[in-house]
């Protein structure tokens, strides 16, 4: 057995380390109170009805591998390792509704059975598809009574705060989110909130008195503070607070507006034999490969990652900048139940590797590992509206999987013509020649294919 490799994002936590060992995640518990807290838990039961009633990863306690790294453990547990680790910074509204609904069920779970949650981290909470499921097994511990919420502020500045940019200011937080890690802080958000919605029960209380009670707070002495900290809220109280809160998150919705590209399926440059012929390119390829894992880079909402599922793809994780189609994608995803995974991207400014010493987080190129990729109605919008050299995003997107499918639509198209319409156009290698032999370079072209009398080209390529 290979020693495992310590997950760089797990060293802040002193109840134990995380280490990735083949298709297994393994995490070390500590002597101490994380022990103790550890097999009360599991003893109780806690572990096996969260795993199945869907809320959190299974896991079990195997026996101690005989690596330095794990000599000073207490007891070491496995759970299933997930394909692809995803931050809070690129989920879509939808995905991260379903994160915070997640973990108040699961707490609220969790204080019927006597326990409580040490911490509210949204990277705590992963996804199987476009279903969350809770990874941090550790934060359980034994409710005390009369214990205050102290995961209230981080509960809101990573879960609630994010939805209220959504839903209140109409602003998709993702940059803001990457920008700070640690999420969307009340005393940021609370003065941008219009007066009125500042009377509705869930603002007040979570963002703009948490706001107040962080100002005040920062001036108080020690001794202040120590009194604050000594407050008691019974448990009805606890939990009455969580239910308001999942009330409040469980109506809120999507920005009604349309995005710019949410209906992008429905109205482009192409008919229905277009389409169909479209969708039969990428299925010829995914049936040849039969890949484990495919990315969808412009995924919209999902035509084509379910098309490639239908084919033979194991799953897909799809990526797109438009938030709109993102929400069509996971309600998709949702209903149909495919392991199917949108995030948001912006693929001109992928999330980089940051955090303490600039590991904490990978970056995306770091996580991504796929069997093929599919990049559809995406190579215009970064050549064009971005700026970047045709060369140079067709390097990016071979480089993400051996095998794959690119489309590039040339100047005659409409979608293109739309994005030149208020803008000089300084892009005389944008062609179907020169996307063509850009490929050729890089990779053997296994098939290409024009849909019907317009200017877009399908290129199914190998570099194997």
């Amino acid at each position: 057995m290979n020693a495992p490799l310590r997950d760089p994002g797990s060293f802040r936590d002193p109840s134990g380390s995380v280490y990735r060992s083949g298709d297994r995640i393994l995490r070390t518990v500590m002597p101490g109170s994380a022990s103790e807290a550890y097999r009360a838990a599991r003893d109780s039961g806690l572990f096996k009805d969260l795993a199945a009633r869907g809320f959190a990863l299974p896991v079990e306690e195997i026996e101690k591998p005989p690596f330095d790294s794990m000599a000073g453990a207490a007891h070491v547990l496995a759970s299933p390792r997930l394909p692809f680790i995803s931050y809070p910074y690129e989920w879509s509204f939808a995905l991260h509704r379903k994160a915070a609904l997640l973990h108040l069920d699961l707490h609220l779970a969790a204080l019927e059975r006597g326990f409580d949650l040490s911490d509210a981290s949204a990277y705590n909470v992963q996804f199987q598809g476009a279903s969350p499921v809770f990874i941090d097994h550790l934060s359980l511990r034994p409710y005390r009574e009369g214990a205050v919420w102290t995961a209230h502020r981080q509960f809101c500045m990573q879960f609630l705060n994010p939805l209220l940019c959504h839903t209140l200011l109409k602003i998709a937080p993702n940059t803001l989110f990457r920008g700070t890690l640690e999420g969307i802080e009340p005393e940021l958000l609370a003065p941008l909130i219009p007066l009125r919605r500042k009377l509705s029960w869930a603002v007040l209380i979570h963002v703009v008195m948490q706001a107040a009670l962080q100002r005040r707070a920062s001036g108080q002495s020690a001794a202040a503070g120590k009194k604050l900290r000594s407050v008691s809220v019974s448990k009805i109280a606890f939990v009455g607070m969580l239910q308001g809160l999942r009330r409040a998150i469980a109506a809120m919705k999507a920005p009604g507006d349309a995005t710019v590209w949410s209906d992008y399926a429905q109205h482009n440059s192409y008919g229905a034999t277009e389409a169909d012929a479209k969708r039969r390119f990428v299925q010829d390829m995914v049936a040849k490969v039969r890949p484990r894992q495919l990315i969808d880079l412009g995924c919209n909402s999902g035509d084509y990652s379910e098309a490639a599922l239908q084919a033979g793809a194991g799953r897909v994780i799809g990526f797109d900048f438009d938030h709109g189609a993102l929400n069509l994608a996971a309600a998709r995803a949702e209903a149909k139940k495919l392991d199917f995974l949108p995030l948001w991207l912006d693929a001109a400014n992928p999330s980089p590797s940051q955090g303490w010493r600039q590991s904490e987080r990978l970056g995306l190129a770091e996580r991504l590992n796929a069997d093929a990729v599919i990049a559809l109605a995406l190579v215009h919008h970064l050549a064009i509206s971005r700026n970047i050299p045709l060369d140079a995003v067709v390097d990016w997107i071979i480089g993400m999987a051996p095998v794959g499918v690119i489309e590039c639509p040339d100047k005659s198209d409409p979608m293109v013509q739309q994005l030149l319409a208020l803008r000089e156009d300084i892009f005389p290698d944008y062609d179907h020649d020169h996307f063509v032999a850009h490929i050729t370079r890089r990779a053997r072209v296994v098939r290409q294919e024009k849909l019907g009398q317009g200017g877009r080209l399908l290129v199914w390529f190998d570099r194997n």
